[in-house]
């Protein structure tokens, strides 16, 4: 294998770890653990623990998916392994 495809791999597998930590802390840590000290911050007419557990994970892990595609369609760019 060459240089470059290692180097690509090894960036795809940082970001893909990245984004898992990111999407398994706001679940559990923020809807789980942390949800009795989030629930004195109201937002929207619900406390915010209670609205990242319900709605506030939903939406972080769109949010996820659509900054996995741009920076993953970023990286394919610029080790020319994009689709034309």
């Amino acid at each position: 294998m060459s240089k470059s495809f290692d180097v690509y791999w090894k960036k795809n597998l940082t970001l893909i770890a990245v984004l898992l930590a990111v999407w398994a802390f706001v679940p559990y840590v923020l809807g789980i653990f942390l949800v009795q000290p989030l629930n004195n911050i109201w937002m929207a007419g619900f406390p915010l623990g209670f609205w990242i557990a319900q709605q506030g994970s939903i939406y972080v892990f769109v949010i996820l998916i659509l900054v996995y595609c741009v920076l993953m369609n970023r990286l394919d760019r610029k080790y020319d392994v994009d689709e034309q």
